[in-house]
């Protein structure tokens, strides 16, 4: 079995690379520092993966969960296709399910990743409209600032860069920003946030009326 991972990360973090390779060592990594909003084929790392998955140095891919396969449901979808015709197994390691069984498709495997690829879709757009409509309303009001100083992000790529922050906060909302930071980071996955960072997103979300 030719085994890879493929790992897509919106930051970089460079001191998950050691951790990653010692704690896989029977995989090449496949590690894409980059938007989610990008197609799989178009990915660095992505299309390197494609690239060995088409020499047949590669017959086995993990995936921590579903979304990381693609930037929308049909790019998810194309993804695990383009894996499925070249006899590749795919496994998702949230859901504990690999792509196919005994050389046969796994029926419980589409039925579900295709659930949760929709879902992941749908709640991507309804962050960004949210988004939209606190931007207009901030304007309105004469506090929207923009871009957060530091950054060439947009407010949307912002919020979405730090999607797990943003959730942390919704549902924290007293917490001091240290403690925010400890819960939002998951360093066993390579997301470690700052303070700092917290503050940057959570005076976005004010300034929004996301909080």
């Amino acid at each position: 079995m030719k085994k890879a991972r493929y790992i897509r990360q919106s930051t970089a973090q460079q001191s998950n690379l050691r951790q990653l390779a010692k704690s896989h060592p029977d995989e090449i990594l496949f590690i894409d520092t980059i938007s989610g909003s990008i197609p799989f084929a178009e990915r660095p790392a992505g299309k390197k993966l494609t690239e060995a998955v088409e020499a047949g140095e590669v017959n086995f891919v993990s995936i921590h969960a579903i979304d990381r396969a693609g930037r929308s449901t049909i790019n998810v979808l194309q993804t695990l296709k383009f894996f499925f015709d070249k006899g590749v197994i795919v496994k998702i390691d949230n859901l504990g399910l690999e792509s196919m069984i005994n050389g046969k498709a796994n029926p419980v495997f589409n039925l579900i990743t295709t659930i949760l690829s929709e879902l992941s879709s749908l709640e991507k757009a309804s962050l960004l409209e949210r988004q939209k409509e606190g931007i207009a309303q901030g304007r309105l009001r004469g506090v929207y600032k923009g871009r957060l100083a530091g950054t060439n992000d947009s407010p949307e790529e912002t919020l979405a860069k730090h999607n797990r922050v943003v959730k942390v906060i919704k549902s924290n909302t007293t917490m001091s920003l240290r403690d925010l930071a400890k819960l939002a980071s998951d360093k066993s996955k390579g997301y470690n946030v700052s303070p700092n960072t917290v503050k940057k997103v959570k005076d976005l979300m004010l300034n929004l009326s996301m909080i």
